[in-house]
């Protein structure tokens, strides 16, 4: 099994958008970049996806997965053109530096509204990660802790996986 993209760090963006990839986040891109040539982790990230106020990042590995699953889809139909539109065509690979930063396309700060230096959030996600402008991530922490999963009083949240047939 990979490496997940696990915990959430609070990282700062320099004046030139320059952004550290926390240290767990970067191993986990050095185990999914076996690109060609390449002595340096990628990450890909993606900023389509409509209303998001992140950008979802992926490993090289996991975005080939990914893009094997699109192209399964009839080409032309409109569910494959929507994909290569948010998944594809609204993506930029960047590669980490030396010293373990990346800079944030203006793209990229765009979607997540970050004009200046500030402060991002790296979110894991299992496979990929999210970048978050501080103040977007914190206000949606705090709306999720409100959402209402209908569980009886005192379930624990576990119970909401699937059983494995066991």
């Amino acid at each position: 099994m990979a490496e997940a993209f696990r915990g959430e760090f609070c990282q700062k963006v320099d004046a030139k958008a320059r952004v550290s990839i926390p240290a767990p986040f970067r191993r986990v891109l050095e185990a999914g970049d076996g690109g060609p040539g390449s002595s340096r982790p990628r990450v890909v990230m993606v900023y389509g996806g409509g209303a998001r106020q992140f950008v979802e990042c992926y490993s090289v590995a996991q975005m080939a997965e990914l893009e094997e699953r699109i192209r399964k889809i009839a080409p032309g139909t409109p569910q494959r053109k929507a994909l290569e539109r948010n998944y594809i065509t609204l993506s930029q690979t960047v590669e980490v530096d030396d010293d373990g930063r990346i800079v944030l396309p203006a793209k990229v700060r765009e979607k997540i509204g970050m004009s200046e230096a500030g402060e991002a959030v790296f979110a894991g996600a299992l496979d990929t990660f999210q970048i978050w402008r501080a103040e977007a991530y914190d206000a949606e922490m705090a709306a999720q802790e409100e959402i209402d999963l209908d569980l009886p009083e005192g379930a624990d949240l576990l119970s909401l996986l699937p059983h494995d047939g066991a």
